[in-house]
């Protein structure tokens, strides 16, 4: 139970900061599950200049979205993996840019030790951090009231979570949808690769996503090319393989054994993978975080897990399908083109083929 008085709740109602730093350290898939909760601080402080640090592959995520002002690029995984004393430079440089800022109110949405650090050596006067014990160094925060803390981070959704860490600013009932829009841009841009491709021809697309961050997460490739097959057999459409920069070692092999009139777009930047997805019919994937920007842009995912994976980073809506099994390799082809089949099947596909 959070310890609030009145007094407290009107100071927060009064709270009016006029420069924010947002601090949003997640992978790709976990900054767009923040996006609501950037939109919620977006709404209650309209006249703010919001600024969100982030990892380098989530802040093009953050700029798409159109909630913050600037994205502050943090390569985290050089700090953190790389020579010691290069990475206190690097942090030292980090440190006195966000002061040279000058904020005035800090919001750290995931409250890990050293993000908690970099919040109170901001100089900001204000500084509200979720509450994660055993993660987070609470004493470093000072907004009153304090934002619920953090219980098993298996249970509930981690929309929710950040939504969470917004309850003393009086922020509740905010909308949960993730939400992307594409850029003229990167719609300009997908469709001269697609029109190359002979893939703009009117046959509905459906993109395959193979990778994932660990082997253990990933259906086996043959079967996605088993899939690939059905469906363009089965139902005249064109399919699209989404390659990354972790799964490039994969294109040999999927250009040896995938249907030879599969298009594999690897070279895309993240804005240009949005808009690829936002034509999709369907997204057929791991659990990754391009199947969050997928769901982010409208497009019908069918999620492959095994059920090791929490519920808290599913895509939420019921246009989607998720298929479980405790060995992911196990999960069958003929189960995942019907899951696909049901959606190509739907509203929204009839409403892409009417188009």
């Amino acid at each position: 139970m959070m310890e609030s008085g009145p007094e407290q709740w009107k100071t927060s109602e009064m709270f009016d900061p006029r420069n924010i730093l947002v601090i949003d350290f997640g992978q790709l898939g976990d900054v767009v599950l923040s996006l609501p909760a950037l939109r919620a601080i977006r709404a209650r402080f309209p006249r703010a200049k919001i600024t969100v640090a982030v990892g380098k592959p989530g802040a093009d995520v953050i700029n798409l979205s159109g909630y913050a002002n600037e994205a502050l690029v943090v390569d985290r995984v050089s700090q953190r993996d790389g020579f010691k004393p290069v990475s206190v430079l690097r942090l030292l440089k980090l440190v006195k840019d966000v002061r040279e800022k000058k904020f005035d109110f800090v919001i750290d949405l995931h409250s890990l030790s050293e993000t908690n650090l970099l919040g109170f050596l901001s100089g900001a006067g204000k500084r509200l951090y979720a509450r994660r014990p055993g993660r987070s160094l609470d004493y470093l925060a000072n907004f009153s009231p304090k934002p619920p803390v953090e219980t098993d981070h298996r249970e509930g959704h981690l929309i929710d979570r950040y939504l969470n860490v917004l309850v003393p600013l009086e922020i509740r009932n905010a909308e949960r949808l993730p939400v992307l829009k594409t850029r003229a841009v990167d719609n300009a841009a997908v469709e001269r690769i697609l029109r190359k491709a002979r893939a703009d021809e009117g046959a509905p697309l459906v993109g395959l996503f193979p990778g994932a961050g660990h082997p253990s997460r990933r259906w086996p490739l043959q079967q996605f090319a088993s899939l690939a097959d059905f469906l363009i057999r089965n139902d005249q459409v064109k399919v699209l393989v989404f390659v990354g920069p972790e799964e490039r070692l994969f294109v040999r092999d999927i250009r040896q054994q995938f249907p030879g009139s599969v298009v594999v777009l690897d070279q895309l930047t993240i804005p240009q993978l949005a808009a690829a997805q936002a034509r999709l019919a369907a997204f057929v994937t791991n659990d990754t975080g391009p199947m969050h920007i997928a769901s982010a842009v409208g497009t019908p995912v069918v999620l492959l897990l095994d059920k090791r994976t929490p519920k808290s980073y599913l895509p939420q809506g019921d246009r989607h399908r998720v298929i479980y099994n405790s060995v992911i390799g196990d999960i069958t082809v003929d189960e995942v083109y019907a899951a696909t089949r049901s959606i190509l099947a739907s509203g929204r596909t009839a409403a892409l083929f009417a188009s």
